[in-house]
Parts: structure tokens; sequence; C-alpha cells
């Protein structure tokens, strides 16, 4: 039977503010370079008026795969929280643009709280800070999950950053209930090594019982496994989950299942902006396997996006990633 939607994304609804930054910036406003922070709202206004000339877009982990899989022309569907307010609009309005459908009812005006923002510093390596203020969405409940939806999934897609609202867990678990009900598959992003760290034990429980898919990082699955052993981190993985889809930078992306291990290699390019990167590569490789690639080509395609964000300023395409992929022999 067809489902649907070919995935549905949950995750924290957010806007990037990008601007450029050296490192003695990071210094001086102890920004950590490279991982994700998270702030209140004062910081992020002491913050903002710190950096240069920035550029709004929308953003958001989750939400940046699932726009990725629209732009290939999959059917997707977004879950995430915004307050009824100018950012909050301008999120959903770039969501739908890309061709998701995003029907979560957003925070009323006079809710506690804002639209969540991220202000990523890029320095000159191209490497990205990320500052978030996570306002309203936070607060995703339950009854933000709406059965119906995931139950129409052939896959979800989970965002590790989601862990950090108080009922995330449970929100999650009524999506992974849902979508498994009907035969529906769970994918789970593990976003960032410092989330692992504070929520280790909720996610290998969650690997373990739930998950089929999983992406990651180096740094993001040795933090998982506590090791400094990329091999062993991989084979841990592979042992508890069917599919593993690992990033390695520069040195492209490992895809392990049934006992085989692929490589994909990273596509050279100037790198202007690492922001998206992982997101995309995600959004990339379950199209692929939603349209019946198979894995080695899923990863393939994957880089292939990848190299495509970390070309320019912002993490939604701007190329057209079916040629892309057409003239890499990928469809």
């Amino acid at each position: 039977m067809t489902k649907p939607y070919h995935v549905v994304g949950i995750g924290n609804a957010i806007v990037d503010v990008l601007a450029h930054a050296d490192e003695a910036f990071l210094d001086t406003h102890g920004v950590q370079k490279g991982i994700m922070q998270l702030i209140d709202m004062e910081r992020a206004v002491h913050l903002y008026g710190q950096i240069g000339p920035a550029q709004e877009i929308s953003g958001g982990s989750a939400a940046n795969t699932i726009a990725g899989i629209a732009h290939l022309g999959g059917r997707t569907a977004y879950v995430g929280k915004v307050k009824d307010d100018q950012l909050g609009r301008i999120f959903a309005h770039d969501l739908r643009a890309q061709g998701a459908e995003y029907d979560t009812i957003p925070a009323p005006k006079g809710a506690e709280g804002e639209t969540g923002r991220c202000i990523v510093l890029v320095t000159p390596d191209g490497e990205r800070s990320m500052n978030t203020y996570l306002g309203v969405t936070e607060h995703l409940t339950p009854a933000d999950i709406d059965e119906r939806l995931m139950a129409g999934a052939a896959w979800i897609y989970l965002e590790g950053y989601r862990f950090d609202g108080p009922e995330s867990h449970e929100a999650f678990s009524k999506a992974i209930g849902a979508a498994k009900s009907t035969g529906g598959r769970v994918s789970l992003t593990l976003s960032d090594p410092f989330c692992v760290e504070r929520h280790r034990a909720a996610f290998r429980k969650m690997i373990r019982d739930d998950v089929d898919l999983l992406f990651a990082n180096r740094a993001e699955i040795l933090s998982m496994y506590e090791t400094e052993d990329f091999d062993e981190a991989l084979s841990r993985a592979a042992a508890e989950i069917d599919i593993i889809a690992c990033t390695d930078s520069e040195n492209g992306a490992h895809i392990l299942a049934e006992g085989q291990r692929w490589h994909a290699p990273a596509i050279p390019t100037q790198i202007v902006d690492a922001t998206g990167a992982g997101d995309l590569f995600a959004g990339a490789f379950l199209w692929g396997l939603t349209a019946g690639h198979d894995l080695e080509t899923c990863g393939r395609m994957g880089c292939v996006a990848a190299s495509e964000i970390i070309s320019h300023i912002g993490a939604r395409a701007e190329a057209d990633l079916g040629a892309l992929f057409r003239q890499h022999g990928l469809i």
C-alpha cells in the first residue's frame, strides 16, 4: 500500500540568523566553536546586537531535511512549534513554499516566549557555531503529534535536538507508536555530540527499541558509544540498528546494513557555510531510499546534496538536486 507521505519530520522550528565572524569574535563573546549551544532570549538579543550584517533564513535541522526531500519531489510533512509572530509566519511560509505540508498549530500571540531562532556564526573555514534560543518550539507536546499523520508515513524522521524539550520524549514515543502501528519505520539523527551527552541514556533506549535508521557524524557516534575508535562505534551501532548512515566530513560517509559496509566519497567543493550539510545528507538519503535506490547510491546522493549546501550561505538547496544527481549518474 502506498502511504500518503514518504517522510514526516519532527524537530525544532527555528529561523536561522547567519553572520560571518572570526575566531576572535567567538573568543570575545564566549562562543564555543563548531557546536550548538542553547541560549536564553537575553543572550540572543545581546549576540544579535554584536554581530555584523546577517541573513535570516528559515531553518531547524529536521525542517531542512524535510525541505530537501520536498525539493526532490517527495511527499513530506513537518511537525514543529512556532509562535503566531513575524518569524513564525516566515518559517511556515518558507517550508510550505518548498512543497512540504506544515499544519502544527502555532502558539498564540500572547504566549510567553517567541519563535525560536539560531544565531549561526560562520568562521572563515566554513565551520558554524550555533547559538539557539528555542523559544516556543521547546514546548512541543504530545498533543501536537497528529497520530493520523504519523500513521500515514513510510518513514518518520526524529531530530536529536528536539530531546531538549520537557515533553519531547513523550511526543516522540507517541509518534513512534503511531508510525509503527501501520508498518512505518523510524529514523533518528543524533544532531550534536553535546546533545548526545545530555540525553545518552534516552537515545540508547530509543535506538535499541525503535530506530531503524540512524544518522550521525563521526563526533556524534563516538560520543554515543563512548569510544575513540570510529570503527568500533560503527560496529556497535550496526549491531543494534538496521541501517547506519554516518558522515565523516571531507572523508565522505559510511553506510552499514546487513553485515555490509559501503563508503560514499565526499564531493570536493569550496566550503562557504557548513550549516545544514548533515541535514541535507539525510534528506537526500531518505529521498533515495523511498524512491527505491540501493543504500550505496543513497549515501552518494547524500554527499552530493551536502556538497551543494556547503557551497553557499543557508541550509536550503539553491541548485536543482535532481539535476546534480543526474550529472553524477545517480538517477
